[in-house]
């Protein structure tokens, strides 16, 4: 059977933030020097999804603005990757992700990436696409409100960078076969789920591996042998 690519989920890049989302830069760069010298073979967000074999992506969820400085070191590295937009902070120059989940987390920490970063980051190479607007718990909204979310995120993320916005990472990873129904409605061809939320045979469900701070070179390649990925999912 044809080996499901492996997607990586970072979230945060910081040496002094100590919090689960937060990875260190040189570890996270370890990580990716490793995967490499293992085989895999970088992809874009597309073939990440659609292909089969021993590819490599990386996807950055919230678009905080500490991942900048790591993703021009991808950029030199020439490693894909992808990152995934709430609208409305980028709308508001680079709010900090104020959910109840962060609420006691430092703001300068949760800042993101407003859409001058954005769009210099997408010239360079970044992939860009939707988180919704808000970063809701998808599953907990009526059908308007869902339908918002999906459509007004893309829509938004399309007028700015002038190009469309196929894809999508759902928050927290969470989805089911309403929101999944509801993405494909809003014009997505596909959204990225995050553990065991995962199906390689769906591509509204798209595997991730989430790589956390307290993942070491060890655990980090441990989790994302096929092996163990097949455990969460299909393929």
């Amino acid at each position: 059977m044809p080996t499901t690519p492996l997607t990586l989920c970072y979230h945060a890049v910081s040496d002094t933030w100590n919090r689960a989302l937060a990875v260190p830069q040189a570890r996270l760069l370890r990580q990716l020097r490793l995967f490499r010298a293992l085989g895999f073979e970088g992809c874009g967000a597309a073939d990440a999804i659609e292909r089969r074999g021993r590819l490599l992506h990386v996807t950055f969820d919230d678009a905080f603005a500490s991942i900048v400085p790591t993703l021009h070191e991808l950029h030199r590295r020439g490693i894909p990757h992808s990152v995934y937009v709430c609208t409305r902070l980028a709308d508001q120059g680079g709010a900090p992700l104020a959910i109840p989940e962060l609420a006691d987390e430092p703001p300068e920490e949760l800042r993101t990436a407003g859409w001058d970063e954005l769009r210099d980051l997408a010239e360079r190479g970044t992939e860009l696409y939707a988180h919704t607007v808000t970063h809701p718990h998808l599953t907990r909204l009526g059908d308007a409100e869902l339908a918002a979310e999906l459509q007004g995120s893309r829509e938004r993320l399309e007028e700015e960078l002038g190009k469309p916005c196929p894809l999508l990472a759902y928050p927290f990873g969470e989805h089911d076969a309403r929101v999944r129904a509801a993405a494909r409605r809003a014009g997505y061809v596909g959204a990225f789920a995050l553990g065991r939320s995962g199906n390689a045979d769906d591509p509204f469900a798209a595997p991730r591996v989430g790589i956390y701070r307290k993942d070491t070179l060890v655990r980090a390649t441990a989790k994302t042998t096929t092996a163990i990925r097949r455990r969460f999912y299909s393929g």
